[in-house]
């Protein structure tokens, strides 16, 4: 086995492991939670490892040694017997005892790292349990995520159907996974943060999750005195910053080679909005802003609205360029960026990276839907937000609107 695959595999296996160790944490069991049950997916695959060379009974020694210790403290735990550890201990040392083996017969780089993240585990108790604390119930949010990324996307065809022969169904899931994966990361964060985030923070996590949602609470907030307005603008100005960048991320992973053309205006455009909400944020003492209640990104539901959403804008942009050419493109962004421009840029990308569309014609397309966002986002602050917020997110609207629509006209 490669050294790629290797550390692939163990990943895999470190992951899964602490999921089910994570749903372990919270019932409160002493015998095994979210460190053992990592090290018992990493023995697993060490075991694994060596039986490539030593054969299947390396396997079965180490599921006969694992079942002893378990028995032991699942012993312990029967009689009331209060343990600082479960199992750990035991387990690290059969996963350190295969490890040993494994660095005569397998890659030094490997063992290496196991050897480190055993270590790790071990050392960080306090942190990873408190960590397990702090997400609660907010747990089902992850194994929410691993049906829609382990269970759901491996079944799904990889072909192409319709008239325009655009809609694959894993890549289609593959664009609500990326998504909804950036969206609970944000969520996580504001989760361990709390409401109580500092602007900048507060913006970082609201562009993550929706910056869109996130004008609009904050709108809100202003018209009813809740919040100062300098305070909102900060907020609404870097989340839509933060919006921007992310469709530069998406690009870069699901089109390389659209990137090479779309990054120097995408970038222009999130620098000049990133540069105006810093000087709005200098205007503004570095205080702390409460941040509206979020929900949980990967819930089944909004996965299937987003799959739709996503679907619906990648046969539009089909459809229209068979019968309208490029120019009815820019129709369908201005249209799109009014909804959701993370859908619209992902389908752009994807039609860029088949051929389907030209490079050049890629990034304006996602531009104008970017550039609609904003407008549409400078729509929600003047009929939400209190009047001395329109300009102090409005004006920088239309500043880097106007930016865009030079970046349209004379970038080559």
């Amino acid at each position: 086995m490669d050294l790629t695959t290797t550390f692939s595999s163990l990943g895999i296996s470190l992951g899964l492991g602490l999921l089910v160790g994570l749903q372990r944490e919270q019932v409160a069991t002493q015998l095994a939670g979210l460190r053992t049950f990592a090290l018992i997916t990493v023995l697993g695959t060490l075991c694994g490892l060596l039986a490539l060379d030593f054969g299947g009974w390396v396997i079965a020694s180490g599921f006969l040694a694992l079942t002893g210790a378990l028995l032991t403290g699942h012993v312990a735990e029967l009689r009331g017997e209060k343990t600082e550890s479960g199992v750990t201990t035991e387990v690290a040392a059969l996963a350190m005892f295969g490890l040993g083996a494994y660095i005569v017969v397998g890659h030094r780089e490997i063992a290496i790292s196991i050897g480190g993240g055993i270590a790790v585990l071990l050392h960080f108790k306090g942190q990873l349990h408190g960590i397990a604390a702090r997400l609660g119930d907010d747990s089902k949010s992850i194994m929410q995520f691993v049906l829609l990324s382990l269970v759901i996307l491996p079944i799904l065809p990889n072909r192409s159907y319709g008239p325009y022969d655009v809609l694959n169904p894993r890549q289609i899931w593959l664009m609500v996974v990326l998504m909804v994966g950036i969206g609970l990361g944000g969520y996580i964060l504001y989760k361990f943060f709390g409401p109580n985030a500092g602007l900048l923070l507060a913006g970082i996590l609201g562009g993550i999750i929706s910056s869109t949602a996130t004008t609009v609470n904050y709108s809100k907030r202003t018209s009813k005195r809740e919040l100062a307005d300098i305070s909102a603008a900060v907020v609404i100005l870097t989340a839509s910053t933060v919006s921007c960048s992310l469709v530069v991320l998406e690009v870069s992973v699901i089109a390389p080679e659209l990137l090479r053309l779309a990054a120097g205006p995408l970038l222009i455009l999130t620098i000049t909005l990133g540069a105006l909400s810093l000087v709005a944020w200098f205007f503004h003492s570095r205080g702390r802003s409460e941040m509206p209640p979020q929900t949980n990104p990967s819930e089944v539901k909004g996965a299937l609205f987003f799959a739709l959403l996503y679907t619906m804008i990648l046969f539009a942009i089909a459809a229209v360029k068979d019968t309208y050419g490029a120019r009815g493109l820019y129709a369908v962004a201005a249209a799109s960026g009014l909804a959701e421009v993370h859908a619209f840029a992902l389908s752009t990308a994807q039609l860029a990276h088949t051929g389907r569309i030209s490079g050049g014609e890629g990034w304006r397309i996602i531009t104008v839907g970017l550039l609609s966002n904003l407008a549409f986002k400078a729509a929600m602050v003047m009929l939400f937000g209190a009047r001395r917020l329109w300009k102090m997110v409005v004006l920088p609207y239309l500043l880097t609107i106007a930016v865009g629509a030079g970046l349209l006209a004379l970038w080559r």
